[in-house]
């Protein structure tokens, strides 16, 4: 959407293009400020030293249980995404920039039209475990409580959701049962679909420190060869989908061999013997269970064995699990086994679910998912009647909503005409992408609160609401061991960007309803939250912070890390159910007998293969924040498609050219990575890229919508798909300065650079008028240009005073130098002479050093360094290299590729 002038009902005194930030809660220049990490469910503590100017130098909170000072990679990098050139910094209605009065009461007015149009069921809100706790409880409230409608739901249904529907169906209640501890005096840990040491890898430290002092043996489930493999003593490279199965005939195995507790199984628990009967009808012998998951009867058995031998064993589970159609059956068939032999609730001994996102676990306590309402209270008529009464709420929502994916079924068939969409991004992270984002068009309101000018879904917005971002917001979030931390502001805010919550309630008081909404701070909103967490509680639910209700705003500022439940008078509860105590009616938990596995993965002719999606090392969601960093994109730098070296003889498919995958909901074109990792007949795509960073890379555009019966979560790890080899005339690369816009590209995928930006692409014909796009584009200082015909080779660079300002290489195929020495070039204030001779071939000059593809982000140390240091120095180890280049002492998820590098050249032996 492009942007008229602004309205003349717009302050004439806003900046077009701010650059300075706004009043606001800040620190001063000098103090360090204790705040969490934006990204993933592991909570780490982070400490913020903001220099003034806007930045803000980043280090690790070495007193936060979570992390103990270690920071993952895109954490350590937090600081180079703070600027403001992406930011959205004041509020759009309808193209035309105006002032927050005028954009609120067009929000307030336009939601009462709809819903005096079409009732309240016709609005509805997309909500994002990014938010803090506050903005999500404000958002429940005004959408459940006030407007009437129950379709509120989150991108937390995307990656938990299934989790939550396992824990509820046999505790009684969302509850983790473990902490982060049990991880390091576990003996055994089993990582269910898990790639830990890319997605979770402070944690995954945590494991590794404690198999190389202890012992500790770890075995990796998960049908991919991941670096979560190279620290691990077994992996079990199951069929997609055969998760069940495998858990099932452990619960079999533990039964006949007298493993199980009967005394634990008698005293907390029921359907046990139900559970065992459909168990053996899944599982009843290694045999059949090798045949349905495709691996080796003897690396069955030494699981079992394992597990059934060791008293202190930990499942973390994530998303390999979850993002299934029948993933909460999976969640209980791993829980099924840890109740038998009630290792549960204790010391090194239960199940541990490895949130997604930040604050996943704080929108489900406030009511997030549309099946739920706050403080962890369902749409019983009894649980309604207190929510209501709590609230003074006379509208709330009468039963639950519409899950994400029927949600945005209901946008498209016009159920739903009015939707507020809140830091997310479904028109990229969404199954059946595409779908998602044409039925966006269809709405009579979208309104977008976000804090980036441009994503895929912000552009199709009626009214655009600037938020704020991390290190200018203020609340709490909590993580996967169920802890709440502070999230504390040390920037000011920038421009008109504002909170969530303030925004909420400012629309809440324009549609009546500002009694219920006169949150001063979210700290007022907290202390709400609290209080209603532990009304007529008393004991029979699980979410309970009420023991901090009555905090006043200092000691709210200053609130230190607790796990919940905490009530009135007591402590912090690290464990639970180890002496049962559950939160169903009976206090006892439930065995679930689980289902046969679906069909939902099921091949054919015409879809052969099935796609996996997940996360890669240092990116993060749709890329909004990660992608602004430098060093982030130095490891991987495009959308790729992983497939196993026999699928791509066969198909004709070469490394590093281009592939079409299709779905039956839509297509991508993506980059052949060969790994036998890969399973023959599977294929494995990251999600981060979306149309903001390539032409082609969004992988949501072809997942399937099958969801979970009882979760509602998507089935985002087994679509149906087939690939092709998508032809080109030519690749090349540009690496430049100042970002250049593409034009007349076949594919193209744009990343950021410590020098600038890097654009990697390909032509459908050698002169089809790209060269023109790039004399146009690039500066002409001085423009050298090398055109060979015979072999299809073009290179070109421009100098400005001596000093590299861009370079592009193109030839026919993918195997161009490599773009690291080039890269290396734009240090240099002045390339000598030497080097401008060897500039067009891409290839250093005698002398110069090629660092090789990066490996370590942290320290960009790159693979032909780790090698030669390792070779010069005889420091032939993981420790060697880290005690002489640092490459994997900080965040530790470098160490499998560093390990695996140095195996490859014989100098230390593969773990």
């Amino acid at each position: 959407m492009a942007l008229a002038s602004p309205s003349p009902r717009a302050s004439s005194t806003l900046s077009r293009t701010p650059t300075v930030r706004g009043e606001g809660i800040s620190a001063p220049p000098g103090a360090t400020i204790r705040t969490t990490c934006p990204y993933c469910g592991v909570g780490c503590g982070v400490l913020a030293a903001p220099d003034g100017k806007g930045g803000a130098a980043i280090k690790g909170d070495p007193e936060h249980p979570a992390n103990f000072g270690r920071l993952c990679s895109k954490g350590s990098a937090l600081g180079e995404t703070l600027g403001l050139d992406t930011r959205l910094l004041h509020p759009i209605v309808d193209g035309a920039y105006t002032n927050w009065a005028y954009a609120l009461d067009q929000v307030a007015k336009r939601l009462q039209a709809v819903k005096a149009a079409h009732g309240p069921g016709a609005i509805s809100f997309y909500l994002s475990g990014q938010l803090l706790t506050e903005d999500y409880y404000v958002a429940n409230k005004l959408a459940k409580g006030y407007i009437g409608t129950p379709h509120v739901d989150t991108n937390s249904r995307l990656c938990m959701a299934s989790s939550v529907a396992g824990h509820r169906r046999a505790f009684g209640a969302d509850v983790v049962p473990q902490c982060y501890e049990d991880l390091e005096i576990a003996d055994l840990v089993v990582l269910a679909g898990s790639n830990a040491a890319w997605c979770h890898p402070v944690l995954y430290q945590r494991i590794q420190v404690a198999r190389g002092e202890r012992g500790m043996r770890v075995i990796n489930i998960d049908p991919r060869r991941t670096a979560t493999c190279e620290g691990g003593d077994l992996h079990l490279p199951l069929r997609p989908g055969t998760d069940g199965i495998l858990w099932s005939g452990l619960l079999v195995w533990l039964s006949e061999r007298r493993e199980i507790d009967p005394g634990y199984i008698e005293a907390n628990t029921r359907g046990f013997a139900w559970a065992l009967r459909r168990a053996h009808r899944l599982a009843p012998s290694l045999d059949a269970i090798g045949r349905a998951t495709g691996l080796d009867r003897q690396a069955v058995a030494t699981f079992y064995n394992w597990f059934s031998a060791t008293p202190r064993v930990v499942t973390c589970y994530s998303q390999g699990v979850n993002q299934s159609a029948q993933g909460t059956d999976k969640v209980n068939a791993i829980i099924n086994c840890h109740l038998a032999t009630g290792r549960i609730g204790k010391p090194g001994a239960g199940a541990l679910s490895f949130t997604g996102q930040p604050n996943a676990m704080g929108g489900r306590e406030v009511g997030g998912l549309a099946n739920m309402l706050a403080a962890h209270m369902g749409f019983s008529d009894a649980d309604r009647d207190r929510v209501r009464r709590f609230w003074n709420a006379p509208n709330l929502a009468a039963g639950e909503g519409l899950k994400a994916v029927q949600m945005f079924d209901a946008i498209a068939d016009g159920r739903i005409k009015g939707l507020w969409v809140m830091g997310t991004n479904p028109a990229v992270s969404l199954p059946r992408a595409d779908a998602v984002r044409d039925a966006l068009a269809k709405l009579d309101l979208l309104v977008v609160s976000e804090n980036v000018a441009g994503n895929d879904t912000v552009q199709n917005a009626h009214i655009r609401l600037p938020a704020a971002a991390w290190g200018e917001k203020d609340g709490t979030v909590t993580n996967s061991e169920r802890r709440i931390s502070r999230q504390r502001a040390f920037l000011p805010l920038p421009g008109s960007a504002r909170p969530d919550w303030w925004m909420l309630c400012e629309v809440a008081r324009r549609m009546s309803y500002g009694e219920g909404f006169a949150f001063r701070s979210a700290a007022d909103i907290f202390a709400e939250h609290a209080r209603l967490s532990g009304f007529e509680n008393e004991g029979g639910r699980a979410f309970d912070i009420s023991g901090v209700a009555s905090l006043s705003g200092d000691e709210f500022n200053a609130l230190e890390p607790f796990q919940w439940p905490l009530r009135p008078g007591g402590k912090p509860v690290e464990r639970l159910f180890a002496n049962g105590g559950f939160f169903t009616r009976d206090g006892k938990a439930r065995f679930v007998a689980i289902a046969p596995p679906c069909v939902a993965s099921s091949t054919s002719r015409d879809w052969p293969f099935v796609l996996n999606t997940g996360r890669v090392r240092d990116q993060w969601h749709t890329m909004t924040r990660t992608g602004l960093s430098p060093r982030l994109s130095t490891h991987i730098a495009e959308p790729y498609v992983e497939v196993h070296p026999d699928d791509a003889t066969r198909l004709g498919l070469e490394q590093g050219t281009l592939a079409k995958v299709t779905s039956d909901h839509g297509a991508a074109i993506l980059r052949v990575l060969i790994n036998r990792g890969q399973q023959p007949g599977t294929l494995f795509g990251p999600i981060h890229w979306s149309g903001q960073n390539s032409s082609a890379g969004r992988i949501g555009a072809l997942v399937q919508p099958a969801t979970d019966p009882f979760s509602g979560q998507p089935e985002a790890k087994a679509t149906p798909v087939r690939i092709a080899p998508h032809p080109v005339a030519a690749f090349g690369f540009l690496l430049s300065r100042q970002p250049l816009q593409p034009a007349g590209l076949a594919y193209w995928a744009h990343a950021h650079a410590p020098f600038g930006h890097m654009l990697n692409f390909a032509l459908d014909a050698p002169r089809d008028g790209w060269q023109a796009w790039l004399r146009a584009a690039l500066p002409n200082d001085n423009y050298m240009s090398l055109h060979d015909d015979a072999t299809g080779t073009h290179r070109a660079a421009v100098l400005r005073e001596a000093s590299l300002e861009a370079v592009v290489l193109v030839g026919p195929s993918p195997k161009l130098p490599p773009p690291d020495w080039l890269k290396s070039l734009f240090d240099q204030t002045t390339l000598s002479l030497g080097t401008r001779r060897h500039l067009l071939s891409g290839m250093p000059s005698d002398g110069a050093t090629d660092e090789g593809p990066v490996v370590c982000v942290c320290f960009q140390v790159g693979a032909k360094r780790i090698e030669k240091t390792a070779a010069e120095a005889g420091c032939c180890s993981m420790e060697g290299v880290g005690r002489k280049l640092g490459a994997g002492t900080n965040c530790g998820s470098c160490i499998p590729e560093i390990r695996r590098i140095l195996a490859e050249k014989g100098m230390v032996r593969k773990p």
